[in-house]
């Protein structure tokens, strides 16, 4: 058990984006994750951060991120690094994504843990799943 003192309080994943109003405006204003901080330097440095709800980390070995590309897209297509966002409705969030600018990698599709996947590239380098859960019908 770790000591009350060294638990983790927050996973921040730090991306790096070239094209930095697009990534906001892509992440914020169009995915709908609510801006928590935003501050610009004297020369230039800008950085956003912006809340997830509830974060994760993901660790899977190769067989297992194998399998997820081949249910989701059909074909091995994931960079080391992937971002999901477990939103209410997967095939609207995928187009509205689609729309403001990001590339469907895979269209929805119905997984066999029963929810309802997309695959996206979206700005700054990053892939995307969207993933809503179907629970039962």
């Amino acid at each position: 058990m770790n000591d009350e003192n060294e638990q983790v309080l927050q996973m921040r994943l730090v991306v790096e984006a070239d094209d930095y109003d697009e990534a906001v405006r892509f992440y914020r204003d169009v995915l709908g994750l609510e801006q928590e901080l935003q501050l610009h330097g004297d020369q230039g440095e800008n950085v956003t951060i912006l809340q997830a709800g509830r974060a994760t980390l993901e660790i899977s070995n190769p067989a297992q991120v194998d399998y997820i590309d081949r249910v989701e897209v059909g074909e091995r297509v994931s960079p080391r690094l992937r971002v999901a966002f477990e939103v209410v409705d997967a095939s609207g969030t995928t187009t509205r994504l689609a729309d403001a600018g990001a590339e469907v990698v895979a269209p929805p599709t119905r997984t066999p843990w029963d929810s309802l996947n997309s695959r996206l590239e979206g700005p700054a380098g990053l892939q995307l799943t969207l993933f809503e859960e179907l629970g039962e019908a």
